[in-house]
């Protein structure tokens, strides 16, 4: 006799999965395409059956044009701008679709977002400075959606490759061109503590700073959040006494901004007075007054990295995760300048 369809081991149909888990085929269906009305318990038992019997998700996705999902941190910066134009080109140098969301403070999604993503079924979703809970993860992964991260806030995850710049050799660069310069009281505005280009960063900069055998003062190193504010409060705080130093190294260019804020309105002058570096070599830094030195971070050739990944993983899902570093470099502008020029 005939084993009954539902008994056979292999790929299965949408009514066997319904069956397998005791749910209606319109529940399964709400499941493969990411709607709302179904329980957490119920959902994570349809997923079961889906990757324990082969389901086919693809073949449900809509015949519609490839799609990417981009989910930003602080959409609206000039950074995160910048990472989208990027990503923008691409997509649409390849025929891709994108959708862009932006986080919350935590950097994280809105709740809602992931419903959204698997109703969409793209070919891939890229995290700029964003992060993702695990089991926002596991639904991505259970619906064979790979996740790619633009330079990841907090340490990289291990089960997602990311894209980012070599941050610690962008602080050593820029703390030794100050040196460079005859600049020993060199001071630095660091990121959050808990993103790794921003201990990166600082890491260079306390790098360079050992190798010239200048000893690093714990006052001149200032916590930030790659804002403005953080600049022009950070700065007049080194700025304001006569003990101060004669460069600051701002971890982002609208840092530095802050900085060059803080300086005009203590009536110094930049770079007579004090030499600023900045980082990211936004095009706002090529427009600033003087024009800024800072650390150029390769965001269009990230952007195509991280697409490049994404259409990889979605082919082949099993290939290796890995993490790449593009190089950062130094632009010298008129900022800086040696000690009382």
């Amino acid at each position: 006799m005939s084993t009954p369809a539902a008994g056979r081991r292999g790929r299965a149909t949408l009514s066997e999965v319904a069956t397998l888990a005791s749910v209606s085929i319109a529940t399964v269906s709400k499941v493969l395409n990411g709607r709302s009305g179904v329980s957490e318990e119920t959902r994570s038992r349809v997923e079961a059956v889906l990757n324990d019997r082969n389901y086919n998700r693809r073949a449900t996705a809509q015949s519609t044009a490839p799609l990417v999902e981009v989910l930003c941190f602080e959409i609206d910066s000039p950074f995160g701008a910048a990472a989208i134009a990027g990503i923008e080109r691409v997509t649409r140098e390849q025929g891709i679709g994108m959708v862009v969301n932006g986080t919350l403070d935590s950097h994280q999604p809105h709740p809602s977002w992931i419903e959204g993503v698997v109703r969409r079924q793209p070919a891939g979703v890229i995290l700029v400075a964003a992060q993702l809970s695990e089991k926002v993860r596991t639904r991505l992964r259970s619906h064979n959606i790979p996740v790619v991260m633009i330079d990841p806030y907090g340490a990289p995850s291990t089960d997602a490759p990311s894209v980012g710049s070599a941050d610690w050799n962008g602080g050593y660069l820029a703390t030794s061109h100050l040196i460079e310069l005859g600049h020993s009281r060199v001071a630095i505005i660091t990121g959050p503590d808990d993103m790794l280009a921003s201990t990166a960063r600082l890491s260079g900069y306390r790098a360079a700073l050992d190798a010239a055998g200048i000893p690093i003062r714990r006052e001149w190193v200032k916590p930030g959040k790659f804002h403005h504010d953080d600049g022009y409060e950070q700065g007049l705080a080194l700025l304001s006494g006569d003990d101060r130093p004669t460069a600051i190294f701002a971890s982002s260019d609208i840092q530095a901004l802050g900085v060059y804020d803080a300086a005009r309105a203590l009536g110094l002058d930049i770079p007579r007075d004090l030499s600023v570096v900045g980082y990211d070599d936004l095009a706002i830094a090529k427009w600033a007054g003087p024009a800024m030195t800072t650390v150029h971070v390769p965001l269009a050739e990230m952007a195509e990295q991280a697409m490049q990944l994404v259409t990889r993983l979605h082919d082949e899902p099993e290939l290796a995760y890995r993490r790449v570093d593009m190089a950062t470099t130094l632009v010298a502008r008129d900022s800086t300048a040696a000690p009382g020029a």
